[in-house]
């Protein structure tokens, strides 16, 4: 089969890789039917990320078919079509047992196109498969469902859940790709006030404005002192960082109100200043964290019932062999105003900007 292989920091390629086969009694073999790329991938690709080895295939979000599965399998068969969620789950040690399922200690956690082959491929081994994949109901096609792998319940659960958004709070998100846009979405459920999106990109404020922002703000015009102006000083409620660099976090904790919440959910290749001379007087709270997709079932059957716009952030789509060229389309999306892509599905490259 072909898969998308991690060489090495900058060096990568879509290239004939092993097929998988069932290693465990809990595994099962997907069928690959719609695939997207994330910008973990992006950090993957950068060294930022240097757990991944060379020769992994890349990928952790996908929609396909159960082909077969082991024999400890009890609740998906062959034939089934399944979200594969980024986090797999052994049920059994403690955090899962807790719900914590991304800290999974028993040989789950982030391990596709992490630790083990993922999800960019043609096929893709899942273990744990009873808890890491999820039935399909018809009601949600492929391109709404793998959106539903990652990044709907990533900018849930550690931006909106751990930022605590509350009805009449004024939210703040910094960085308005497809995680950012995901955070404006969900915390709309919430009933803020007024959500604020920051971002350099006219095209990505654009889509936040559709997609339920309030306002918008580029990030290089003073975006701290419109918060200032919205909330006569005190500082936004919730700020969320959605980008992963230094300059965004530290924008985040001077956004933020006495009292308030900065939920990073960006993923950092390089340290950043937490500036406690600053901040301890403010009594705020910093979360952090990587998705436990614990949300998963709540968000399909939201989706199902049209409740979530998530095809509404795809942009651009690629038959599946066209993955190396998905992948410039996705690094250069300040020139070609890509949110997601996704692979798999009949290809139209340049849908229109998401509307909601």
């Amino acid at each position: 089969m072909k898969g998308y292989v991690f060489h090495g920091p900058g060096q990568s390629a879509w290239e004939d890789v092993p097929d998988p086969a069932i290693k465990e009694p809990t595994d099962a073999i997907v069928r690959v039917g719609a695939v997207t790329i994330c910008g973990t991938d992006l950090h993957i690709l950068k060294g930022d990320v240097p757990e991944v080895r060379p020769g992994t295939v890349l990928g952790h979000e996908a929609v396909g078919e159960i082909m077969e599965v082991g024999s400890d399998v009890r609740t998906v068969r062959p034939g089934d079509r399944v979200l594969v969620s980024c986090i797999s789950s052994c049920g059994r040690c403690r955090f899962c047992r807790e719900g914590m399922y991304g800290q999974c200690r028993g040989g789950g956690g982030w391990i596709l196109g992490h630790l083990i082959d993922g999800t960019q491929a043609e096929y893709v081994r899942v273990p744990y498969a009873d808890l890491s994949v999820h039935a399909l109901p018809g009601a949600v096609d492929d391109k709404d469902a793998v959106l539903l792998a990652d990044i709907f319940p990533t900018s849930y659960e550690v931006g909106v859940l751990n930022g605590r958004v509350r009805p009449g709070d004024t939210l703040a998100v910094v960085g308005a790709g497809p995680i950012g846009l995901a955070a404006i979405a969900t915390a709309r459920l919430f009933s803020p006030e007024r959500v604020v999106a920051v971002d350099r990109a006219a095209s990505r404020l654009e889509a936040a404005r559709k997609l339920g922002a309030d306002a918008v703000a580029d990030a290089d015009e003073d975006p701290e002192q419109l918060i200032a102006d919205l909330t006569d000083g005190l500082g936004a409620d919730v700020v969320i960082e959605a980008v992963g660099v230094p300059e965004s976090f530290e924008l985040c904790t001077r956004m933020v109100r006495p009292g308030g919440h900065v939920a990073n959910i960006g993923v950092h290749g390089r340290p950043a200043t937490l500036h406690l001379e600053d901040l301890w007087i403010k009594n705020v709270t910093i979360t952090t964290g990587l998705v436990d997709t614990h949300s998963t079932p709540t968000l399909l059957r939201m989706a199902a019932a049209g409740r979530l716009p998530t095809s509404q952030l795809v942009t651009h789509t690629f038959p599946l062999n066209d993955m190396e060229k998905a992948y410039d389309v996705f690094s250069r999306a300040a020139d070609t105003g890509a949110l997601k892509v996704v692979l798999g599905a009949p290809s139209h490259e340049d849908l229109a900007v998401p509307t909601a």
